[in-house]
C-alpha cells in the first residue's frame, strides 16, 4: 500500500521504520523545524493547503491509507486529515501516544487551553517553567508580573511576556536535568501541555513540590484511534487490499 503518514513526532518515525519494508511509505512534515529528524522512507515538507489541497493530494499521489500521527495538539491538521479522508474515501486512523495523568504527590491544575493556562498566574506561582512549545509562548504575553524561563527547540518570535529567559534546546530530558534546572531558576510552577511520552519534568516538578498547570488535549474527531507504532503497524496489516 501507499502509506501516508503525517509526522514529526517520535511515534510517526517509529511507524515508518516498522512498515518501510513492507508498503511505500511517504512521510509529511510540516518543515516548522529546521533540521528535523528524517524518518524511513519517501519525505515530504510543507503544508498541502487546507483540506482541499490534503484531498487532491490523497487523490493525485493514489494514496491507499492516511496516518495522522502529528503532535497531540495539532488539532487544525488533525481535523483536516479527518475531513480530507471522508472526502476521498481514503481510510484514515490516529496514532497518539497516551496522555499524563497525576500521580500521589502531584499538584495540578487542569485547563483547557493555553489562555485558561495564563489565566492561572501568578496565584498559583510566579517564576514559571513554560514548556508549551514556541507558538505558545504569545498567550503569556500579558503577565509582565512572572518570570519565564520558556523552552523551546526553535526561537519564539514576539509577543512574549517581558521578562522571558529562553532556553533552546531538544529533549528527550532527565530526571537529574530537569531537578537542576527547577532549582537553579528557583521554579516555583511548571505549565505545560498534556503531551505524553517521556515525563522527566513532571517527576522532577513532583520531587520539588512545584504544582503543575496542566492543558488538556483537544478532542479527537470519531476516528480509529491507537497509542503506539506497533498497534498502528497492526492496524495496517488488517486493511484489506485496496
Amino acid at each position: 500500500m501507499r502509506v501516508l503518514i503525517l509526522g514529526g513526532t517520535t511515534e510517526a518515525r517509529e511507524l515508518a521504520a516498522l512498515i518501510a519494508g513492507e508498503h511505500h511509505v511517504i512521510t509529511s512534515l510540516a518543515g516548522r523545524t529546521t533540521s528535523p529528524r528524517r524518518p524511513a522512507g519517501e519525505v515530504r515538507i510543507g503544508g498541502f493547503g487546507g483540506v482541499d489541497g490534503l484531498t487532491a493530494y490523497l487523490r493525485d499521489a493514489a494514496i491507499d491509507v492516511l496516518v495522522d500521527a502529528t503532535h497531540p495538539f495539532a488539532a487544525t491538521m488533525t481535523r483536516h486529515a479527518h475531513q480530507a479522508c471522508q472526502a476521498s474515501g481514503v481510510p484514515g486512523m490516529i496514532l497518539r501516544r497516551p496522555g499524563w495523568s497525576a500521580s500521589p504527590g502531584d499538584e495540578w491544575h487542569r485547563v483547557a487551553d493555553l489562555e485558561a493556562a495564563a489565566g492561572l498566574l501568578p496565584r498559583v506561582g510566579r517564576r514559571v517553567f513554560l514548556t508549551t512549545g514556541r507558538q505558545g509562548i504569545a498567550a503569556f504575553a500579558g503577565r509582565d508580573e512572572c518570570w519565564f524561563l520558556a523552552r523551546s527547540v526553535e526561537p519564539p518570535e514576539p509577543p512574549m511576556p517581558r521578562r522571558t529567559e529562553v532556553l533552546l534546546e531538544r529533549g528527550p530530558f532527565t530526571v537529574a536535568g530537569e531537578r537542576a534546572l527547577i532549582a537553579a531558576h528557583r521554579i516555583d510552577v511548571l505549565v505545560t501541555k498534556d503531551s505524553g511520552g517521556t515525563d522527566a519534568k513532571l517527576v522532577a516538578a513532583r520531587e520539588a513540590g512545584v504544582p503543575v498547570i496542566m492543558v488538556d488535549r483537544p478532542p479527537l474527531p470519531a476516528a480509529p484511534t491507537v497509542p503506539t507504532a506497533e498497534a498502528a503497524a497492526t492496524w495496517l496489516r488488517r486493511l484489506p487490499d485496496r
